[in-house]
């Protein structure tokens, strides 16, 4: 579990934010209490808490004052939220340095406030964690999945609608809009070149949150980080703004860019995709955001894909969707023979046009998103593969030819394929135990192999192949042991007639439950019941 610090002064406040959230459900465990800054930090140094939550008024050292001294001494984390009792956000600008996660005015906070500032924490907690190659301490596992399906829906890497469907169904994710919209979308500092690569991080970070939070007030959408210098922003559209969606969307972005650049000296550019009726069009969307993203100028920094002429070509952009289906099999199975071929083939294929630099550079920028966020510990595989380049995988934006790309690329192929070679082996073996967990916990539904592929993204042959090698029965045999083993439980509490129990567990008829259950234990239901009578 993360471990959690309050310091604060005033002993209501601390016991306020204890009862405040159910800590558990976050995978938090409270470590203790600090009346001021100095208790604090030596608790910090003693327990090492991942999160600390402050006031920033306090005795003898403050809140500030405790974050910059933990960063001075060059602490990895812990990441602070500081509660104050007024609204000086003139502090917002040093407290980025300190990693600040979080600003809360004290008369303000709510069990939903501090909810979403504690998930940031956490999200901030993991990308810390990564970035130094710690060993990764249990976070959000639901918001991560999230971050995943969306990075698969706006790059058009799933197999069908129905498992769309199914994965936004078990992420509880409403999709029910008239329209949609995607935005590319990328942060500017003139002074990023004389940062260190934490504090431009801790930049990015922080824009990001206010990203999300402010433009979510003006409409409702969803912001996907990309990388340190890109996020996508989905846009959700009601039918009573549809009509007026691209004023809508501009006012937004206008706004929130504003803030930005008033707290951090931060400019954004954004080109916005045009607008799609269903969530499966949403990669559509997203691909016109980064054609249009490239004709824009100092002088025009929201761009929308229908304001466009396409008697200009914009066919800049490298549509990975081409690839996608090689791609998410070579993911899903690190096989790496074939991650090699893909690799191979989209470098040969710019080596034959090496003008074409942006589809090169978008490429390459593609397959890192890919990488960083489907592949499991995405962010610590790839950081390994370029600890010897200076700003490690993000050198590849300093890159000014195809040759350069191109070499970037192999480099990472041939980094992917070795650390493929090492986890094949584990991660199949990782897969056939996931499922088998999933399949416990979802005993009472009617499970098939073509359902359960679709939750874990992987073929239902694959998974059938898996299974018979890595598990004493098959796929089939074991949901009936699962389903027969919880139906023993209920004829044995006796609660519930022989049907009845067969309809939970979604057999077809009672005649068919007493087969299967005859087979898996040797005797029927009946005589089950009597035998332990």
């Amino acid at each position: 579990m993360l471990k959690l610090l309050i310091a604060d002064d005033e002993p209501l406040v601390q016991a306020g934010i204890k009862s405040m959230l159910n800590w558990e459900d976050y995978n938090i465990n409270i470590i203790g209490t600090a009346m001021n800054g100095a208790v604090a930090y030596d608790m910090i140094k003693e327990h090492t808490p991942e999160i600390v939550i402050t006031d920033i008024k306090m005795p003898v050292m403050t809140g500030l004052e405790l974050a910059k001294k933990c960063y001075e001494d060059k602490m990895s984390l812990p990441v602070f939220i500081i509660l104050t009792s007024y609204e000086e956000f003139q502090f917002v600008k040093e407290a980025i340095t300190y990693r600040v996660v979080d600003y809360l005015v004290k008369l303000e906070l709510t069990p939903e406030v501090l909810g979403d500032s504690i998930r940031r924490a956490i999200s901030q907690v993991s990308g810390l964690q990564k970035a130094k190659g710690m060993t990764e301490a249990p976070i959000n596992s639901l918001y991560l999945l999230k971050e995943q399906f969306y990075t698969r829906l706006i790059l058009n890497l799933f197999e069908s609608e129905q498992q769309f469907e199914t994965q936004a169904h078990n992420l509880n994710m409403n999709f029910n809009y008239q329209a949609f919209a995607a935005s590319y979308v990328e942060i500017h500092s003139e002074k990023s070149s004389d940062m260190s690569a934490e504090q431009r991080f801790n930049l990015y970070t922080s824009s990001l949150q206010i990203v999300s939070e402010l433009t979510a007030k003006y409409i409702p959408c969803h912001v996907l980080s990309l990388d340190t210098k890109h996020f996508a922003i989905i846009f959700f559209l009601n039918q009573s703004i549809v009509g007026g969606y691209k004023a809508l969307i501009k006012n937004a972005v206008e706004q929130v860019g504003a803030m930005l650049f008033n707290y951090y000296s931060v400019t954004i550019f954004a080109g916005i995709g045009s607008l799609v009726s269903a969530p499966m069009q949403i990669a559509s969307s997203f691909q016109d955001a980064k054609q249009v993203f490239s004709q824009i100028n100092s002088g025009n920094l929201i761009l929308f894909a229908e304001d466009i002429s396409y008697d200009h070509a914009l066919k800049n952009v490298f549509n990975i969707s081409l690839f996608k289906e090689d791609i998410r099999k070579a993911y899903a199975e690190f096989d790496e023979k074939a991650l090699y071929d893909i690799f191979t083939s989209i470098m040969e294929l710019f080596e034959c046009h090496s003008a074409h630099y942006v589809q090169a550079l978008d490429a390459a920028c593609n397959i890192l998103y890919l990488s960083l966020s489907l592949l499991n510990n995405g962010e610590q595989i790839v950081s390994d593969i370029f600890k010897h380049k200076n700003n490690g995988y993000r050198s590849l934006y300093e890159l000014t030819s195809v040759e350069q790309i191109i070499e970037w690329l192999a480099l990472f192929r041939n980094g992917l394929c070795e650390s493929f070679s090492k986890h094949h082996k584990d991660y199949k073996n990782h897969i056939v135990i996931s499922v088998k967990k999933y399949i416990r916990e979802h005993v009472a539904e009617k499970l098939t192999l073509n359902k359960v592929a679709e939750v874990f993204n992987i073929s239902p042959n694959y998974l059938s192949v898996l299974f018979s090698k890595y598990n004493d029965v098959g796929f089939t045999d074991y949901i009936n042991q699962c389903k027969i083993d919880a139906a023993k439980k209920m004829l044995a509490d006796g609660d519930y007639k022989i049907y009845e129990i067969s309809d939970i567990f979604g057999f077809e008829s009672a005649f068919y439950f007493s087969r299967v259950f005859k087979k898996v234990t040797g005797v029927s239901p009946r005589d089950y019941i009597n035998q332990i009578s």
